[in-house]
């Protein structure tokens, strides 16, 4: 466990900005920073940083947090574990206290997968100085043109002729076999044996936005058609391949400065772009454009160029790819390669001015791209002609964007001379048709919710009007044991957070004011609640509740606690916290939002009457109870009792209502 001051020291380091900035272009508007979700699927950024708060809020999905939540939910890392991820960026040191062996287990099993798998990358680039390695792997490396600089700076290595050298070498570091099958580095077989996955391979690792290695690509150099040409590391908790990019963690950088990415399809194709000093470049890694690749790369800029071999695998790998990211609402140009040459092939056979100039030279939008490429084989066919139009109005159809849409619809009528109209029927027909499928998709792929009965709250104030409550608590982080206290409880705990330490300054004429006594926000409510010997229902709240004068008592500043609970180890700590700090929540008193009066006026006029209100709602649950009791009680002389407790507690509670101001 990693000591409290040793935690409070790398909260107070971190600066959400420079921690978010490593995997989103953030962009200064004001005094926040602004971004494209990564989180979710947008087009118009509505990701925003507060510096000066230290947190982040997306006010598309609503997902918020701090920089320690923001590498957990991104980077699927414990909150441990984003606490050192964040402690090795600002070269803070963590001696850990004992651990449970819970937590030990939890943390050992993410944590040695990657460790193992770098230990991996080592093996295979030590491997690379051995006699066999140099006269295979370094001399085919060589070959391809790849200098000593870049073979060392990407960890290319190689993959020994043994089947058991890498599960030998890692069980004797003393690395668990276990963990050697889950990373797919070793496979063990029915009868027991343990082997290596990759062997006899020159070795491409794999790494993570954030730089560690996470999978391989092993390639064969034998000619043998009976052998696959490369060998992959499989889909493990650490490695999905379709969110990975190859040289992701090396482009970063120059995607986001440049702001545009140029997307490849192998290794090759980006080590070679990148020794020539193209370095915003990565790789599909072979496969097909993924969506959340796609995703993965809008993290830094809206701008793709896809550069493909100019054979038929090629073109068909790049007209796949226009489509997905067009729909994810991002600008895609193409550019084709002259036959029979790849993109490493073109960078190594000429300087960086030719292929810089070939590329700005040959960018081409999807219209044109299709247009050249399908209008030869039309001719002068009408239908054939016909049908390149619509495949070209259904592509622009994918884009999110209207104002873009329509500026390629008219950019296509101008081309093939045709009635702008009669595009922008036909693309809004192909529009109304996707969005129809994807709905219908989502709707099979989503569960029914469960049926709510919404309550109308009645009119008039009749005396045994209460509202019904229901009975299930809420699901989540939050625990919401009574609902009916949980917006009076939710608005009062949010003004301890916010302004806990803010002083109230009462009229004289004021009931609260008191001659020469100052009293601030948190002070104030705790007592009230105290005289009326009321704790908060909901556990939840309760909890955060007494987390803060915890802290209160220690004497930390407003800030601190609310950095504090914000960062919480506790789940639903942190998740109150963020949606009272945070997330907007209504106010359920008439006209708060509303009020332009000063911070100080606000608090004095409204946290009385929320507490009015939380005691009111209190005075009509004993009510709801208490004619529960009466309906069940058949002893007369009881029943008078409960009837003396119930017009007690309807007297109470007209007292209450007149000083709200109820009617």
């Amino acid at each position: 466990m990693i000591p409290q001051e040793t935690v409070n020291r790398i909260l107070d380091t971190a600066q959400i900005v420079d921690v978010i900035g490593d995997f989103v272009t953030l962009k200064k508007r004001g005094a926040n920073h602004i971004a494209c979700c990564p989180f979710h699927n947008e087009k118009t950024p509505s990701f925003s940083v507060s510096a000066s708060k230290g947190i982040y809020k997306c006010f598309g999905c609503g997902k918020s947090g701090t920089a320690v939540g923001f590498v957990m939910e991104h980077e699927n890392m414990s909150y441990t574990e984003a606490l050192k991820y964040l402690a090795r960026k600002y070269h803070i040191e963590v001696v850990e206290k004992e651990e449970s062996a819970e937590e030990i287990a939890q943390r050992h099993k993410h944590e040695s997968l990657i460790l193992l798998s770098e230990f991996a990358g080592k093996f295979f680039q030590e491997s690379i100085d051995t006699p066999e390695g140099r006269n295979i792997a370094y001399q085919y490396f060589r070959s391809r043109g790849l200098e000593d600089e870049t073979i060392s700076k990407y960890g290319l290595g190689w993959a020994p002729l043994s089947r058991k050298a890498f599960s030998d070498a890692a069980r004797a570091a003393g690395y668990k076999e276990e963990f050697m099958v889950e990373t797919g580095l070793s496979i063990r077989y029915d009868d027991g044996r343990l082997v290596d996955r990759f062997y006899d391979r020159v070795m491409f690792p794999i790494h993570s936005v954030s730089g560690r290695i996470i999978a391989f690509g092993g390639r064969t150099l034998k000619t043998d058609k009976s052998v696959a040409k490369y060998v992959n590391s499989p889909e493990t908790e650490i490695y999905v391949k379709s969110k990975s990019l190859y040289g992701i963690y090396f482009a970063k950088s120059d995607i986001s400065r440049q702001d545009k990415c140029i997307l490849v399809e192998g290794y090759l194709d980006v080590l070679s772009m990148h020794q020539l000093g193209i370095r915003n470049v990565v790789a599909s890694s072979g496969t097909s454009l993924t969506v959340d690749q796609i995703r993965l790369i809008r993290k830094f800029t809206n701008n793709i160029t896809i550069i493909y071999d100019g054979d038929g695998a090629g073109i068909k790998a790049a007209l796949r790819g226009i489509g997905l990211v067009l729909k994810e609402g991002m600008n895609v140009k193409i550019v084709l390669l002259p036959d029979g040459q790849d993109p490493d092939d073109f960078a190594r056979r000429h300087s960086l001015d030719e292929v810089q100039d070939y590329i700005a030279r040959n960018e081409q939008d999807f219209i044109n791209f299709k247009t050249d490429l399908l209008l030869d084989e039309a001719g002068n066919d009408p239908i054939k002609r016909a049908n390149l139009i619509n495949d070209i109005a259904d592509t622009v159809a994918l884009i999110p964007d209207a104002v873009v849409r329509a500026v390629y619809v008219r950019t296509c009528a101008d081309k093939f001379e045709i009635d702008e109209k009669i595009l922008t029927d036909r693309v809004s027909r192909s529009r109304t048709q996707m969005i129809l499928a994807d709905e219908k998709q989502k709707e099979r792929a989503t569960p029914p919710p469960p049926v709510v009965e919404d309550y109308h709250e009645p009119e008039g104030d009749p005396v045994y009007d209460v509202r019904p409550v229901p009975d299930t608590p809420a699901q989540g982080p939050i625990v919401i044991e009574e609902p009916y206290l949980a917006p009076c409880e939710k608005e009062l705990l949010g003004f301890i957070l916010e302004e806990g330490c803010s002083e109230l300054l009462f009229d004289v004429d004021s009931k609260y004011y008191v001659p020469g006594e100052t009293m601030n926000v948190a002070e104030f409510i705790d007592g009230i609640l105290a005289d009326d010997d009321a704790d908060f229902v909901n556990s939840s709240y309760r909890k955060v509740y007494e987390s803060y004068f915890a802290m209160y008592e220690e004497g930390l500043t407003q800030e601190q606690m609310q950095s504090r609970l914000l960062n919480s180890m506790d789940p639903e700590v942190a998740a109150v916290a963020r949606e009272l700090l945070i997330e907007k929540y209504q106010i359920t008193v008439k006209n708060y939002e509303q009020s332009l009066t000063a911070t100080s006026t606000r608090l004095v006029q409204f946290i009385p009457k929320t507490l009015l209100a939380y005691q009111c709602k209190k005075v009509e649950l004993l009510l709801r109870d208490l004619m529960a009791r009466l309906a069940a009680e058949t002893d007369p002389g009881r029943q008078v009792e409960i009837l003396s407790k119930i017009d007690d507690l309807n007297r109470a509670r007209t007292r209450l209502n007149n000083e709200l101001g109820r009617v």
